[in-house]
């Protein structure tokens, strides 16, 4: 005790907080805000891939990551295109939280460009890929669940689901031949009329409070499963590239090639705003495809184009307001200049001459004086070129 006297009191600093403990607390929060589980999925699998990245470096709390360890984290990753922009993105709100909570004092992820990304273009399936997919589901292994794919497809070719929710569709949400859609990615809630021969394969498949799904396993996992039993059946059909979201691809642009306005096809896909329609399926909305056509093919009428334009200016004279008219053609209303106020209009052309001081043009006598002064005819004798004053 005398040796701490002598020494001072000690105060000791807290450590800052572990990354695994700064993760647990992001992950709690992320709960209580209700996220989906997708969404906590993806953050999950970012803050294992974080903490061992941190536990092979040495670097046991989140004061360690500067700029420097931030970007070797991620240069770390294998994710291109969309993913690792989404992963960015996940990446920088997980620092914003541990920022805003005062655990360090700047926000080492935001100086983190995105990725350059390029996106791959639109690729429905073609009415022939369709048959023979659909032809492929007699020659699948496993007839038990041959019956179920073939209806999988119908169900995503005509309803435009995601795989997730169409694996999750339960029978309630089928009322006769219409099928209530609801996205839970966005909670878009719409109708969506399904042909007779869809119902019937939907119908075919045995009775259970799902079409696809148990109801005991992780949706996630569900997914999986049938997406791998697709892949063997898009296999057999001959389209190896092939995927589930190829068939809501399908079912956006038949739409769009039939008529049908954008805004309508983007509330049928669930899109949170038409902006994200436009950006996929643009080059395809055949109204504005049409308008395109129809504006090219209207140049053509005519070769000489300054004509067609400027057709409405020069079939009549235009009206022109003489110059003796009492209409004032100008130093009117809001004028500012009290000579071009005063002066009669035969007299405005000839008030701009300098004959006398600014000081006489500013006194009302002299000014009224030089307007009867002037003739009216500006000009002197014939071939003078002088004024008559």
């Amino acid at each position: 005790m005398r040796q701490w006297e002598a020494e001072g009191e000690r105060v000791e600093t807290p450590k800052p907080p572990t990354v695994k403990e700064v993760c647990d607390k992001f992950v709690a929060d992320a709960e209580a805000r209700n996220l989906r589980e997708p969404t906590l999925y993806k953050y999950r699998l970012l803050f294992r891939q974080l903490q061992d990245f941190a536990a092979v470096h040495g670097l046991p709390y989140i004061t360690d990551f500067n700029i420097d360890w931030v970007r070797r984290f991620r240069a770390s990753w294998k994710n291109k295109n969309i993913s690792a922009r989404k992963k960015l993105e996940a990446f920088r709100a997980f620092f914003r939280f541990v920022h805003e909570s005062g655990w360090i004092p700047t926000n080492p992820a935001s100086h983190l460009k995105p990725p350059r990304i390029t996106e791959p273009p639109t690729a429905p399936f073609t009415r022939e890929e369709v048959t023979s997919i659909l032809e492929a589901c007699d020659l699948y292994p496993d007839r038990a669940n041959a019956v179920r794919l073939r209806a999988l497809i119908f169900l995503l070719r005509y309803s435009g689901l995601r795989i997730r929710d169409a694996i999750t569709l339960s029978r309630n949400r089928i009322q006769d031949d219409k099928l209530f859609l609801y996205t839970a990615k966005t909670g878009t809630a719409v109708y969506c009329p399904l042909p007779p021969y869809v119902v019937e394969a939907l119908s075919a498949i045995p009775a259970s409070t799902y079409f696809f799904w148990t109801g005991l396993s992780k949706p996630k996992s569900a997914a999986g499963d049938w997406q791998r039993s697709m892949k063997r059946l898009l296999i057999l059909a001959g389209v190896p590239d092939g995927h589930a979201h190829r068939f809501r691809d399908t079912f956006s642009l038949e739409l769009l090639l039939a008529g049908v306005p954008i805004e309508r096809v983007s509330i049928l896909l669930g899109h949170q705003s038409v902006r994200i329609t436009e950006k996929h399926y643009a080059p395809w909305v055949r109204a504005r495809q049409e308008q395109l056509e129809a504006d090219v093919r209207r140049t053509w009428q005519t070769h000489a184009p300054q004509q067609g334009v400027h057709g409405g200016y020069t079939e009549k004279g235009a009206r022109v307001i003489p110059f003796k008219s009492r209409r004032k053609n100008g130093g009117g209303g809001g004028s500012r200049t009290p000579v071009r106020k005063a002066l009669r209009h035969e007299a405005y052309m000839l008030s701009s001459i300098p004959f006398v001081s600014p000081a006489t043009l500013r006194m009302s006598k002299k000014r009224s004086r030089l307007v009867r002064w002037f003739s009216p005819q500006p000009y002197g004798p014939k071939g003078s070129g002088q004024l008559t004053v």
